[in-house]
């Protein structure tokens, strides 16, 4: 918690920062308003952050808040992993027990990662979605303690934080939505250089409007003024604060140090060096208090009592004095709790430090690591390992420090802190070659690694190896995110075994390659995983074997699905039974029922990955089960079972949140999103969109969820959001590794935005370019959108002369490419006949048989969008062919049904087409007269004139063509034509044609008599 400061140093008078103070107070009514508060505060160093954040929290408690101080603790320029977070949760266990251990219920050795009184961390093998399950379990613990009570987590000096604590930090700020929290950070703004890692971080929390950033300025003469009144308990010399405010340029500290140094009588002593400054009053103490201080420089941000008792080697009376003394000079303080001491600010430590010789500074960091080997308890158990690391590795003795780091490297490990890993990993690797050969001998790699069974080592018997330290690097690089430093590690140790000739740790390597490949945009990792197939073909069975074959399997599924990736799934799931490798074995048949649904064999691939679902959940093998939630409802949207899909994907929402698997959660979104459309359920899906967008951490679920709210842009008749959408879902899918499941939505929606932007040539194109590509087998659920929506745009602009040219053969390939695809499922045999009734009617020879057997496919359907749509076309048809009252009842019964739902879901192009078809024939939709038989342009508010002009343009003429035949001036053609724009709602003369068609406001013979003349 909090502790207050009384010093003579500083001022018991709180200057200035009353907008900052009132900023944060503000924040914190909000937030007992229920509604989370983020702040950042800055400022270079001794400029008063501290003083401020004692300030607010005091006035905080006054209102009844709880506030919990957590700081970033600095060791040898590292920081231990979640440090802050760790002492936080420590005081808000102190303040509120019982609140936080309900808060904690059943997740307590996931957050034992962070708060050791919770439990033991679990060991065992971690993955990738390791971090972001303790983040998002860490964010639903806060959010639960603060539910009922205001609670303020203050977090100090971020600029030393660790990255597993920035990457904390930054996902708590992004998901925090509920609860009466405020989560204040500060941190020193002079230190955040150009490469410094915190700056990457303020850049991408300013972008955040949920986050506000505070900057600290420096005092003005009139608050130095105050403030030395304060220090000096009397009002000060107007020369002198002059001087002083010249000297310190207002940062706090420094009026503090030159305030106190007048007072003494030793201002004739400074110079202007920052260093002379800092260590002046040091200097100042006796010999005893200053090597106790130079002790606790170099133990850390803070030193226990016993630790320091254990290395100054001095008397304890002796001791005590010399801490009284430095104390007394306000060179140190009491920490946090009691048990430590701390300097007062860090800039005098760090002053103090570096005038430390190199030999000395080596000899307190032995004896530092000395002390804490004799007694462990000497520091929380939470820090020792990681402590005692770094002293060893401070003291220069390989021997010593290797399996130290090592040992560290497996604590940050269990802990989820995967970039203190690598680097301890790394330091590892940079010890190894200095440490002694009995060391390296002694260590084994069950002690030290986590992925030994994959680099086909014995973990007890077989000593560690330099290889076994690359390729735990390499994982912990792939889940911190650190990949560029992993793919590095990875090359650097292929080239290694290059020269030793181990198959087997080289194919795992070449996997890892490939995963690092497609992370990085460099590829799309086939040829790595081809290297890695033929190193151990023809090798006994291993879970290197097995492995590769599961991420060969999985690839060709999502890239090149066919036979070779059944075959590679049958034999991974073999070859893992074989070795015993469950996890492995469980990932593969979530790829081989994927590929059986989608082979056409539905139900037993459907009941294979329900089946690895449920053993998944309860073998715990987290990861798994949230592939399998996301492939599962994916597979039955697939084949037109949306409804069951909708709870599925709820569940796996559900269980992804509480495990914290934020890629299986950002599919999962995408998937809820495809199966609400078809059900009808636009706004709902637009919301799941929008998730998806939302808590996406790498491209491609971004593209998706782009494309989705392209799709539902397009379907409502907003062509320019769609086009932006699209734009969007392009720049974030790349060209690096084409996958049908990406490539074949996204031509999907080109053509779509092309046609409805009259750029009917254009969405020809979009269909060619995905023709010469091909549609693999399994890509059905991709396929029959596309071609579905390139007949209908080709049918649309049948009368178009500007694309009459190269129609017939464009309708014979895309005839052949649905003689082609697959229609094993009642939903693709209802798509194909769909398509092939919109290349009737591109050709003129659709009839209401056609369109009647389409409409019965989609009526056995959940699907009332596309419904409509058939109902639509159906009603057509029978008012053109209508012989008798019976066509014209159910045309309108049709009319009826589609309209409304054209309404409900608000698609403005289905809803308008109704009506005006409705109005041509004169039929009632609703109770009350008969339309009237209007022109259906007169609905559009359009002139005869603008009428005209209309035919013309959509008969592909220019402004001076139309002039011409209306015996208008070229001038009035565009007048006529920017008006018709605006009535329309659309912003080019492609889209103005493009509506006039899909809506068929001008009948067929009429356009035919255009063109005819056009021709003549």
């Amino acid at each position: 918690m909090l502790w207050p400061v009384e010093t003579r140093s500083m001022s018991p008078v709180f200057v200035g920062r009353n907008d900052e103070l009132g900023t944060l107070n503000e924040a914190l009514a909000r937030a007992e308003a229920a509604e989370p508060q983020a702040l950042l505060l800055g400022g270079e160093a001794g400029v008063g952050k501290t003083r401020l954040v004692e300030e607010f929290a005091a006035a905080a408690c006054r209102r009844g808040a709880v506030v919990a101080l957590g700081g970033c603790v600095e060791i040898g320029g590292d920081g231990l992993p979640f440090a802050p977070f760790s002492t936080a949760l420590r005081a808000l266990r102190a303040a509120l027990p019982d609140e936080l251990a309900a808060a904690a219920a059943g997740q307590e050795d996931e957050l034992a990662r962070l708060l050791p009184e919770f439990g033991e961390a679990p060991a065992g093998r971690h993955d990738e979605q390791g971090m972001a399950r303790l983040f998002e379990l860490t964010a639903r613990l806060l959010e639960r303690v603060a539910a009922e009570r205001t609670v303020v987590i203050a977090l100090e000096d971020l600029h030393w934080a660790d990255a597993s604590t920035r990457h904390l930090l930054s996902y708590l700020l992004r998901t925090l939505r509920t609860g009466r929290l405020v989560v204040l950070a500060t941190y020193r703004a002079d230190d955040i250089h150009r490469r410094h890692p915190l700056r990457p971080l303020l850049a991408e929390l300013d972008r955040l409007r949920t986050v506000r950033r505070i900057e600290l300025a420096r005092f003005t003469r009139e608050e130095v003024g105050r403030q030395m009144a304060g220090i000096l308990a009397a009002e000060p010399d107007p020369a002198q604060v002059d001087e002083i405010f010249e000297r310190s340029d207002g940062n706090a500290f420094f009026v503090e140090e030159l305030a106190v140094a007048w007072a003494e009588g030793c201002c004739t002593g400074l110079t202007d060096s920052l260093r002379d400054l800092l260590l002046v009053r040091v200097e100042a103490l006796s010999e005893s208090a200053q090597r106790v201080a130079r002790t606790v420089a170099e133990g850390g941000s803070t030193v226990e009592y016993p630790l320091l008792a254990a290395v100054a080697r001095l008397a304890e009376d002796d001791l005590i004095e010399a801490l009284r003394a430095a104390v007394g000079a306000n060179i140190l303080t009491a920490a946090p709790g009691g048990d430590g001491y701390r300097f007062r600010h860090s800039l005098v430590r760090e002053a103090v430090a570096d005038d430390l010789l190199p030999g000395e500074r080596s000899r307190l960091n032995r004896r530092y690591a000395e002390a804490l080997e004799s007694d462990p308890a000497l520091v929380a158990a939470d820090a020792r390992v990681t402590r005692l690391a770094n002293y060893w590795y401070q003291a220069h003795d390989p021997a010593k420090a290797l399996p130290a780091v090592l040992a560290a490297s497996v604590v940050a490990r269990r802990r989820h802190a995967y970039s203190e890993q690598l680097g301890l990993l790394e330091r590892a690797m940079e010890l190894w070659d200095s440490a002694p050969e009995e060391t390296r001998a002694a260590l084994r790699p069950v002690d030290c690694t986590d992925v030994y069974p994959l680099c086909g080592c014995d973990p007890v018997t077989a000593p560690l190896r330099y290889l076994d330290l690359m390729a735990e690097a390499a994982v912990a690089g792939r889940f911190c995110g650190e990949r560029e430093r992993a793919l590095k590690i990875t090359k650097r140790a292929l080239r290694i075994i290059e020269e030793e000739g181990d198959p087997l740790r080289a194919a795992w390597f070449w996997v890892q390659r490939s995963r690092l490949v497609q992370d990085l945009a460099r590829g799309d990792g086939r040829q790595e995983l081809g290297t890695a197939q033929d190193l151990v073909r023809g090798l006994p069975p291993s879970e290197v074997h097995a492995d590769v074959l599961a991420n060969v399997a999985n690839w060709c599924m999502l890239h090149e699905p066919g036979p070779e990736a059944f075959a590679a799934a049958e034999r991974a799931v073999e070859y893992a039974r074989m070795v015993g490798a469950r996890e492995i074995e469980l990932n593969a048949r979530v790829t081989l029922g994927s590929l059986m649904v989608d082979a056409g064999d539905v139900e037993n691939g459907l009941a294979e990955l329900s089946r690895v679902k449920e053993n998944a959940i309860e073998e715990g093998a987290t990861g798994v089960a949230g592939r399998a939630y996301v492939n599962l409802p994916s597979e039955l949207d697939s084949v037109g079972r949306s409804a069951e899909a909708v709870p599925l994907l709820r569940e796996g929402l559900a269980f992804a949140r509480r495990h914290g698997l934020l890629d299986s959660e950002v599919w999962i979104w995408g998937n809820l999103s495809d199966s609400l459309y078809a059900l009808g359920r636009w706004d709902e899906a637009a919301e799941a969109a929008a998730g998806a967008l939302g808590s996406a951490a790498s491209a491609k679920p971004r593209g998706a969820g782009a494309l989705r709210l392209a799709h539902i842009a397009l379907a409502r008749g907003e062509a320019a959001e769609a086009a932006r959408r699209l734009a969007i879902a392009h720049e974030h899918y790349g060209t690096h590794d084409p996958m049908p499941q990406a490539l074949l939505p996204v031509a999907r929606i080109a053509v779509g935005v092309a046609a409805a932007e009259g750029r009917y040539l254009d969405a020809r194109a979009e269909l060619d370019r995905a023709l010469e590509a091909g549609f693999p087998p399994g890509t059905q659920r991709y396929g029959w959108p596309l071609l579905l929506a390139a007949a209908a745009a080709e049918a649309d602009a049948r009368t178009l002369p500007a694309v009459a040219d190269g129609r017939t053969e464009f309708l014979d390939r895309l005839t052949e490419a649905v003689r082609k695809l697959t229609t094993g499922a009642p939903l693709w045999l209802a798509y194909e006949r769909w398509t092939r009734a919109e290349l009737h009617r591109a050709r003129g020879t659709d009839t209401a048989a056609l369109w009647s057997d389409v409409v019965t496919d989609f009526e056995c359907l959940e699907r009332p969008y596309d419904l409509a749509r058939v109902r639509r076309r159906l009603a057509q048809v029978l008012l053109e062919e209508a012989s008798g009252d019976d066509q014209r009842d159910r045309a309108t019964e049709l009319l009826r049904l589609a309209g409304a739902v054209a309404g409900h879901l608000g698609a403005r192009p289905l809803a308008e087409a109704v009506a005006l078809l409705a109005q041509r024939a004169r039929l009632t939709l609703t109770t009350g007269a008969p339309h009237p038989a209007l022109d259906p342009a007169e609905s559009l508010g359009l002139t005869n004139r603008e009428r005209d002009v209309l035919r013309l343009v959509s008969a592909g003429r220019t402004n001076r063509q139309i002039a011409e035949e209306l015996f208008i001036s070229p001038k009035t053609a565009s007048v006529h034509v920017s008006n018709i724009l605006g009535k329309l709602g659309v912003s080019g003369r492609g889209e103005a044609a493009a509506v006039a068609h899909r809506l068929d406001l001008f009948p067929p013979e009429s356009a035919d008599r255009t063109a005819a003349g056009q021709r003549t």
